[in-house]
């Protein structure tokens, strides 16, 4: 079964993929390899998988020495993965986008493992953010322009929200790039492999993280304007008088705009409210 393609084990079992639910399955062991080698896994080390779908990767991270939590809400997926009885693998029927990663695998500080389905990469890139105290490291793979965004530097239209909010606490880096006929089916653009790797403390002083995403939020709202006039999408924020102040405390020209600012800038911003 280790050496069966997802269109063999498809077939198998009188499943065919779920393109609702963004099933795009991974089966070259060449390339799950280079993903799990990416985790940098410790013999025995306890890896959360976000929908393994047919187990592919979760038969590579199991090989490099992890205990794998492997998460499905795909009742199909958790009948396959059951079936085949990894060694060290522990199947959880849960809703990936919405699981706690600390409850799920009994660890106060896991590494978070996925090939996920694009239309729930943003919901679990916050569930990242949101648990980033349990997370010690993320390898995904994502659509490809997706992991370009997240790993881009200020200035260019690619520096986003994510980019700034992730980068706050955790070093990005765009691995790889997976062109779209590795996968089964393939999928209508490429993808790409990102690492994200827990600062041992936040890039940048922050007095409230809650109003540090507030603003960060506020601020690409409108990305078109200026940063004066997006962050008053967030009347709770600041008036604008306030917010005039704080711009001037931290050293920020308003008149930029916020795909301009570093995270230390927003961070400054954050600490002069």
């Amino acid at each position: 079964m280790a050496g069966e393609s997802p269109r063999e084990l498809l077939r198998k079992y009188g499943l065919r993929p779920k393109q609702s639910w963004g099933q795009n399955f991974l089966g070259d062991p060449e390339v799950l390899s280079r993903i799990a080698a990416a985790v940098a896994i410790r013999p025995g080390e306890l890896v959360v998988e976000l929908g393994p779908g047919l187990g592919h990767l979760t038969r590579a991270l199991a090989a490099a020495g992890a205990k794998v939590v492997a998460v499905e809400r795909d009742r199909d997926m958790v009948r396959v993965l059951e079936e085949q009885q990894l060694p060290g693998v522990r199947v959880v029927a849960a809703n990936a986008a919405a699981v706690d990663f600390a409850q799920v695998s009994g660890e106060q500080r896991v590494a978070v493992v996925g090939n996920l389905p694009y239309h729930l990469t943003s919901p679990i890139l916050f569930q990242v953010l949101d648990q980033r105290e349990h997370v010690s490291r993320a390898v995904f793979t994502l659509q490809d322009e997706v992991v370009t965004r997240l790993a881009a530097e200020p200035g260019g239209r690619d520096y986003g929200l994510l980019t700034v909010l992730l980068g706050a606490y955790f070093d990005i880096e765009k691995l790889f790039s997976l062109p779209a006929h590795l996968f089964h089916p393939p999928p209508k653009v490429d993808s790409a492999v990102v690492r994200l790797t827990a600062l041992p403390r936040p890039r940048a002083e922050v007095k409230s993280h809650e109003r540090f995403r507030k603003l960060v939020k506020a601020a690409f709202a409108q990305r078109r304007k200026t940063l004066s006039n997006s962050l008053r999408s967030d009347p709770s924020l600041a008036t604008p008088e306030q917010m005039k102040a704080a711009l001037e405390r931290a050293g920020i020209d308003g008149g930029r705009r916020a795909e301009t600012l570093s995270i230390e800038e927003f961070a400054a911003l954050e600490r002069a409210l």
